[in-house]
């Protein structure tokens, strides 16, 4: 490759400049030749070349000056430990700050490629998607001046014409080329920057599918010469034509972009020589009735296919796109594709709107989608204005100074975009902190934070992060005693998220009403003993004072919202309960319970070695549904998924629900289950129902008899190896005299 001469005056790194502004592009150049002239970049292209290659395009897109000397300057850092002091004493603390960006940008290489890592399928691929467009995010807020992602575009595409000149086909390239179509080229596209995405997608898709790029290049060659031939005649016809009816207008062929034939090709199914677009040209005219009178002359030249008209004039696309699309059918019984349009509607094409990311794109957003794109709009519109002014901007510094200006502050401000020390990006609104970085992660790790290093420096959890930065969270281990966040975090200080408040506001709420259910049972508590009635049925107790349930009466009484007196009443207006018996059968088993010890055989889907625990209230037992529920300090308590307790403490902590599944355990493993059974109380019923236990190899570890009216109310705790052993049991007890309710509780 040939350098381009820094004496020349009409060299392509200066166009469109005034002559102080060019004296000071040849004057970086000349600063730059030494360091550059024999080192390479890490695609192993010359150094002074590649920079004079990104220039090139960046003077094509017609950006400022101090755009252009950044990018000469940006790959200095690499070379000259000291270039950042040296550049900003000689050309300046704004392009000094312009290096500084671009350079940041360029780290992001390694985090971008490691999305390529996420795992196969679709759910991997619906991940790695999210990621990408996160990424593309992130770049834009990284930017605080857009300056700083055209040099980066252009940075990207110089890298890959140099690919194609030397025919690379290693794998740096294939990186380079995936990165690309991932990420640069939909930048491009969000921009509006159509030079720059049509070329980064074609070269990006010679070294990802070249077998698919050379047919289609080689078809394309091959019809060459005749394309070209027709689509000349056709427009010398349509010129002859519209100069009769006096319409001024451009026409030409329109480029073809192998890329966006395959697409057609592949999306649509169709064969090369269908494709409508494949010849085709362009007509703009000066005003929107030129392109309704071309149109029309358009038609009657040729037969239109009716099917194939796109009227985005009247109703233009929901980027703002503005055009006629027709195509017809030509002499030689082909198609032909023509696009009408004014001179405004192609430069706000090719400079400002661009297909919608949105419409064209794999990936979502998570925050207002019409905010960010407010921004995204207004940069297309600067771009636009840039372009159209350009031939007047030169010698005017007053209106150039206005464009720098609107298009530094014309930044994505209000999120910023952080890693994880494994390369993946974490959006957080802007002013965030450690403390929404951990609960964004999982709400356990920010229950359980404790400190956080960005950048591998430990930092206060009130620093504020900014782009581009890598945080880890430091957090105690599951089950320490001191688990939990501090009052002060729900503080500005520390939550830029409403989302982090109120995760921290509901462990508080559970932590204070647990301390009130605590109060609550002990005030019932002591109010049976003193009454005499420990022995009562405490589930009986609350649904005659009108409760869903025990835990709704401690709340009530713990709150002070419930009179004790009201249940000392209840309990004086009850008939003396006699208890029959109180026996804790403990027969020796050889089966190991879980509630000595014994592994539950309860895995915790997607985490390792979390403590696990059944659940007392419902005693889930295999193949019972079960879920967990993430506990304070316990570990993780399995609960039936039918569990009216399980049901309250959802409701109130969704967020705390994890998944769970049975997995393999002892087979000499049993589970504690209750069971309550209501017979007419007889001699020997206690006797009878104990033999059907022992028959089916059951052992019993607690009994609970009470008698009241000739009716006998049951409570048995049984080990059972699982729930199919259970049923059997109780269908036998069914059978045995007297029994009229028998079932688990």
């Amino acid at each position: 490759m040939v350098s381009i001469s820094a004496t020349s005056s009409d060299s392509p790194l200066l166009e469109g400049l005034s002559e102080s502004e060019s004296e000071r592009v040849m004057a970086a150049l000349e600063f730059v030749t030494p360091y550059y002239e024999n080192c390479s970049v890490i695609t192993e292209q010359n150094a002074l070349q590649f920079v004079q290659g990104v220039v090139a395009t960046l003077a094509m897109l017609k950006t400022d000056v101090d755009t252009r000397i950044a990018g000469l300057l940006f790959e200095l850092p690499e070379l000259n430990p000291h270039a950042a002091e040296q550049i900003e004493a000689r050309f300046g603390h704004e392009i000094a700050n312009l290096v500084s960006s671009i350079r940041r940008l360029m780290r992001l290489r390694d985090a971008a490629l490691t999305q390529h890592d996420v795992g196969r399928g679709k759910d991997a691929a619906e991940k790695m998607a999210t990621q990408m467009e996160t990424l593309r995010k992130m770049v834009l807020a990284m930017a605080t001046d857009m300056r700083v992602v055209l040099v980066r575009l252009a940075s990207r595409v110089t890298t890959l014409r140099y690919f194609a000149d030397c025919k690379r086909e290693d794998g740096l390239a294939q990186q380079f080329a995936s990165e690309t179509m991932d990420l640069y080229a939909p930048l491009a596209n969000r921009l509006g920057v159509w030079q720059l995405k049509w070329e980064l997608e074609d070269l990006s898709f010679r070294f990802l599918e070249p077998v698919q790029y050379k047919r289609i290049a080689k078809m394309l060659e091959e019809k060459r010469l005749e394309r070209e031939s027709f689509v000349v005649t056709a427009i010398a016809r349509l010129e002859r034509e519209l100069a009769a009816v006096g319409v001024k207008a451009e026409v030409s062929g329109r480029p073809k972009h192998i890329y966006s034939i395959w697409k057609k090709m592949r999306g649509k199914d169709v064969n090369f020589d269908e494709l409508y677009d494949v010849r085709a040209f362009r007509v703009i005219v000066d005003d929107v009735k030129d392109c309704y009178t071309v149109l029309g002359i358009v038609h009657n030249a040729w037969t239109p296919i009716t099917k194939e008209f796109d009227d985005y004039i009247s109703r233009p696309k929901a980027n703002g796109y503005k055009s006629l699309h027709t195509v017809v059918v030509v002499e030689d019984g082909r198609p032909l594709e023509v696009q009408i349009r004014t001179r405004e509607m192609h430069q706000f094409a090719e400079y400002g709107v661009a297909a919608h990311w949105r419409y064209k794109e794999a990936g979502g957003s998570n925050f207002s989608a019409q905010e960010y794109d407010s921004k995204i709009a207004w940069l297309r519109e600067l771009l636009a204005w840039k372009s159209e002014v350009a031939d007047v901007v030169v010698g005017q510094e007053e209106l150039q100074r206005e464009w720098v200006e609107k298009i530094k502050a014309a930044s994505l401000d209000d999120r910023i975009y952080v890693l994880t020390p494994q390369a993946r990006v974490i959006e957080l609104p802007s002013g965030a902190t450690p403390v929404d970085f951990a609960y964004h992660l999982h709400t356990d790790v920010g229950h359980r934070c404790r400190g956080a290093r960005v950048d591998n420096v430990m930092v206060p959890l009130n620093t504020a992060l900014k782009n581009g930065q890598t945080v880890e969270i430091i957090t105690l281990k599951v089950g320490s005693n001191q688990t939990g966040p501090s009052r002060d975090w729900m503080g500005a200080d520390y939550s830029a998220s409403s989302r982090t408040r109120s995760k921290i506001r509901a462990w508080f709420n559970l932590i204070d009403q647990q301390e009130t259910l605590g109060n609550g049972r002990a005030l019932v508590e002591k109010t049976l003993q003193r009454e005499g009635k420990t022995a009562v049925n405490l589930d009986e107790l609350a649904r005659k004072l009108a409760f869903a349930n025990v835990d709704d009466l401690f709340l009530a009484v713990g709150k002070e919202e419930f009179s004790l007196r009201q249940i000392e009443n209840v309990l004086r207006d009850q008939p003396e309960p006699v208890v029959l018996d109180e026996i804790s059968i403990t027969n020796k088993s050889k089966a190991s319970s879980v509630t000595r010890g014994a592994k539950s055989g309860v895995l915790v889907v997607g985490t390792d070695g979390l403590m696990t625990q059944l659940a007392r209230c419902c005693k889930p037992a295999p193949p019972d549904d079960i879920v967990g529920f993430v506990t304070r300090g316990k570990g993780v308590s399995i609960h039936r998924l039918n569990c009216k307790n399980f049901a309250e403490m959802r409701n109130k902590a969704p967020e705390r629900v994890i998944h769970t599944t049975w997995g393999e355990h002892g087979k000499e493993t049993v589970y504690p289950v209750d069971i309550f059974v209501l017979a007419q109380d007889r001699q020997g019923l206690l006797r009878d129902i104990s033999e059907v236990f022992s028959r089916e190899k059951i052992n019993v570890i607690g009994v609970n008899t009470q008698s009241a009216k000739s009716q006998a109310r049951m409570s048995f705790t049984a080990e059972i190896g699982g729930t199919a052993q259970l049923q059997k049991a109780l269908a036998v007890i069914r059978e045995v005299s007297g029994v009229q309710e028998v079932r688990r509780q």
